[in-house]
């Protein structure tokens, strides 16, 4: 038995991989393969049988948080996870029957770069199994859990949930603060059963960040009480969101540990505020970009702020800023006789709405994100705590950190999961530090998001785009470079994600197959889920 070191690979690492690999599939997946993988671990050859009564001790006993997640672990592991309900035997004896949580902090407040650390520990003793999950804060306990949920597996020959490669020691923390997923429901309406399924399966992969972009040109289908007449941009009265729902997916969220970044796209993406309120248009016949001459219209953007920060408490809020065209400012008549009137061109025009926004998310205690094209445009006017968000290509965070603003990855090359054509090797590869060499300008970059735009994705087909590719991601952003870079890295990262994109078929994640050529499309014929 030996440790797996984030700070320093040791051989175990490759022999432990080597053997998984080489095995034969039934022999190869009797193991359970861990993902994202731990920063260390170590593990034996026993094995371990859990009791499906399996009892919830310690301090984290004490925690709504944990307590629930607890309960999620059970459902999945003992029933949902394996499509069985709970199965004893007569006169059964099992090894495990008691997970001790200990938590050192009962706040259950969460922020970008709460501790997400734990040690998990399942021991053998004499006669009987111990398992114990230490951590700082509840959400590292969450995330113990879903590790430990991992480690369990049904044995279809005894009927019993049993942990193989006992006795196994984890200490594990993320790799960047910020792991995220962008979910796009402007485009098309998803339903707030199916935004919490892709929430649920978020936890699965240790995401901690969903990005909501709720409106866009298209519809806007959020209430908002200030302005009440806004979601009549909505593409039909049945495709809205409630405030009620808004503050459900929150709590829910929070109850997985994953923070929501609400964004409205400003000035540009808005065409559709002007349904309810036509006067945001430059005109009638020219809807794009929001009127910027008007101080009604940032009337309106306030109102929406006042009324989203009830709602959400993350500090992190989205402005947007990008592809912004501003042909509808010189070509309106009172727009451009505005700009005239102020000595500004349609550029400056550009930069005034942006850093307005930022003041206003600023007085809410909002820290703001913009799309890079921001940066790109007026990097030295952002304000300081501006995050910029990439999108366009490589490069970008690099330019960002070196002139000290925080980053955020999401090369629409690698990790826009509607680009259906990119693999998951090329989505596992991709790396938010790249080109970036310091380490203070490293740690100004909070991390990376993938991003699932809904033209074409909707509630049909938008879980088997975003799995298992997110996951890919979701590794890259959670465990340390040095066992996820290069050859070695992609050898044992493919049947692992093989074997986690089953387990989230189990758990009843439309995941599809990770090896085709395109993203989300069916199996090619008969075969076991695991030969993909």
């Amino acid at each position: 038995m030996g440790w797996c070191s984030c700070y320093k690979p040791t051989l175990l690492l490759i022999i432990a991989f080597t053997f998984f690999i080489s095995q034969s599939f039934a022999a190869k997946f009797s193991v359970p393969f861990i993902w994202p993988l731990p920063a260390k671990f170590s593990f034996g050859n026993e094995t371990l049988s859990v009791d499906p009564a399996l009892s919830l001790i310690g301090t984290g006993a004490d925690s709504p948080i944990v307590k629930a997640g607890f309960d999620r672990f059970k459902g999945i592991v003992f029933s949902n996870g394996y499509g069985f309900g709970f199965v004893t035997t007569p006169k059964a004896v099992y090894a495990v029957n008691r997970l001790n949580v200990v938590v050192h902090n009962q706040s259950e407040e969460l922020q970008l770069g709460v501790d997400e650390s734990y040690n998990l520990f399942i021991t053998k003793a004499i006669g009987s199994g111990k398992v114990t999950i230490e951590a700082n804060t509840v959400f590292g306990a969450l995330r113990g859990l879903e590790t430990f949920s991992q480690l369990c597996s049904f044995d279809y020959s005894t009927k019993k949930v049993q942990i193989y490669k006992a006795p196994w020691s984890i200490r594990d923390q993320p790799r960047f603060p910020f792991r995220g997923l962008m979910l796009d429901t402007s485009r098309h309406y998803l339903p707030v059963n199916v935004i919490k399924q892709i929430i649920e399966s978020m936890s699965y992969a240790k995401l901690n960040v969903l990005h909501w972009h709720i409106v866009d040109e298209q519809s806007f289908p959020l209430e908002v009480p200030s302005y009440p007449n806004l979601w009549k941009g909505s593409y039909t009265k049945w495709e809205r969101y409630t405030i009620e729902d808004a503050y459900e997916i929150v709590n829910f969220a929070k109850m997985r540990g994953i923070n929501v970044m609400a964004e409205v796209d400003v000035p540009g993406h808005a065409k559709s505020w002007g349904i309810g309120y036509p006067d945001v248009w430059p005109s009638p016949s020219c809807k794009t970009p929001l009127d910027v001459s008007k101080e009604s219209t940032f009337d309106v953007l306030s109102g929406i702020m006042t009324d989203m920060r009830k709602i959400f408490p993350f500090e992190l809020f989205h402005l947007g800023g990008d592809e912004v065209d501003t042909d509808c400012w010189t070509s309106t008549s009172h727009v451009n006789k505005w700009l005239q009137s102020r000595n500004m061109t349609a550029n400056d025009a550009y930069e005034y709405f942006v850093l307005k926004a930022q003041h206003m998310a600023l007085s809410k205690n909002w820290t703001p994100v913009n799309w890079e094209e921001t940066f790109n445009t007026f990097p030295t006017k952002l304000h300081p705590r501006t995050v910029v968000h990439n999108w366009l290509g490589s490069g970008v965070c690099p330019k960002v950190v070196a002139k000290g603003l925080r980053c955020i990855f999401s090369n629409q090359g690698v990790w826009y999961l509607d680009h259906v054509d990119v693999p998951w090797d090329v989505v596992y590869n991709a790396d938010p530090l790249e080109g970036i060499q310091e380490a203070s300008e490293q740690k100004l970059v909070l991390g990376g998001e993938v991003c699932m735009w809904g033209e074409v994705a909707d509630t049909s087909d938008v879980q088997q785009t975003i799995w298992p590719r997110a996951a890919a991601a979701a590794e890259r952003l959670w465990s340390p470079r040095q066992f996820t870079t290069g050859r070695n890295g992609n050898l044992t990262a493919l049947p692992r994600l093989q074997y986690f994109r089953c387990l989230l078929n189990r758990r009843g994640v439309a995941a599809a197959p990770v090896t085709n050529l395109y993203a989300r499309t069916p199996p090619t014929g008969p075969g076991s889920c695991f030969e993909q």
